[in-house]
């Protein structure tokens, strides 16, 4: 083992606390089969001497590497724009504090096979991992799902069996979206989706249909989006052209309902008087527009302190229920719908 010259070691804290080298390095190490006494004493060696244990070491004792992963399958630029990728880094970072854990963060590139993430998590690099904004493609289900690696999904898995999540009821915000429009007296209602490979999508896809066929409206005026205001606005260009006769529309993201606005702008269409608009996360960016944007709030903070919390007592051997945590949406008002 390298040590920095001058540097304490293991042998010069045994020696401090009067005890066995194995003695004080069980003692640094979780402190089994330690006496309360040795205890105490090889703290007060380290303390004193200014020791810092050598985690590259520790880690062939321990099989241990004190890190966790937070997965995000998307481009690195999705982290800088996206509210809601932001706030889960943000929220598991600062739920991280207090502990020895270091968060790693692993992003999806263009160039590798959609196994790589999986089998890194796979090789014993990290303790444990968080995943959010995850697809259908990137086989990170099937690989976390058949490994003993401790694991909490941000967001439902297509096949969550034998997987921890935690969500919000994405059919239930949907509908409440929808449900605002039919109240306001829109008839051609549209909606802007996510990517369909992602559970996220297909469950706000879900409940506004849901909500449509109890109104009795038709459910044919839909567009992909991709949870960007770039995808959002490409959307609703298609929309306009397909359905012009459109007067509501629930976005599945509020940046997409950001894109939508500039493009119905664009075409001279006012909102609220021409096209009723209601957008989904309630993160921040549906203040900034014009009209403000009314949307679905979700609870993001409080889902991924619920996953991080999650994770925190699967890798302390804590038994964790096998049911998913689901959090409820709340409607915010605004002046688009």
């Amino acid at each position: 083992m390298t040590t920095v010259p001058g540097a304490p070691t293991l042998d010069d804290v045994a020696r401090t606390a009067g005890v066995s080298r194995s003695t004080a390095s069980r003692a640094i190490n979780g402190g089994e089969r330690v006496s309360p006494e040795a205890q105490a004493a090889v703290e007060d060696a380290v303390a004193r001497l200014g020791y810092a244990p050598n985690r590259a070491a520790r880690s062939l004792v321990t099989r241990r590497t004190d890190s966790i992963a937070l997965v995000v399958p998307e481009p690195d630029a999705r982290i800088l724009t996206d509210p809601f990728l932001a706030g889960v880094l943000r929220g598991v970072s600062e739920g991280l504090t207090g502990t020895e854990l270091q968060l790693v963060l692993l992003l999806a590139r263009a160039d590798e096979h959609p196994s790589h993430i999986g089998r890194y998590l796979r090789s014993g690099h990290v303790d444990g991992a968080i995943v959010t904004s995850h697809h259908r493609d990137d086989q990170l289900e099937p690989e976390l799902a058949g490994s003993r690696l401790p694991a909490v999904f941000v967001g439902r898995p297509f096949e969550p069996e034998g997987l921890h999540y935690v969500d919000v009821d994405n059919v239930a915000g949907a509908r409440a979206a929808t449900h605002r429009l039919v109240e306001r007296g829109c008839r051609r209602i549209a909606t802007i989706t996510g990517p369909l490979d992602m559970t996220t999508s297909f469950d706000r896809l879900e409940g506004w249909r849901n909500e449509l066929a109890e109104a009795g409206l038709p459910d044919d005026a839909v567009a992909h989006g991709d949870f960007t205001v770039g995808g959002g606005a490409a959307a609703m260009e298609q929309i306009l052209e397909k359905h012009p006769d459109v007067d509501g529309l629930f976005a599945a993201s509020d940046l997409m309902a950001t894109g939508a606005m500039e493009v119905l702008r664009g075409h001279g269409r006012s909102m609220p008087d021409d096209v009723k608009i209601v957008g989904f996360d309630g993160l921040g960016a549906g203040e900034r527009t014009t009209p403000r944007l009314t949307t679905v709030e979700q609870p993001l903070v409080q889902m991924v302190s619920a996953a991080t919390s999650m994770l925190l007592d699967l890798l302390a051997g804590t038994r964790v229920a096998g049911e998913p945590l689901i959090f409820r949406t709340r409607l915010i008002e605004g002046d688009s719908a």
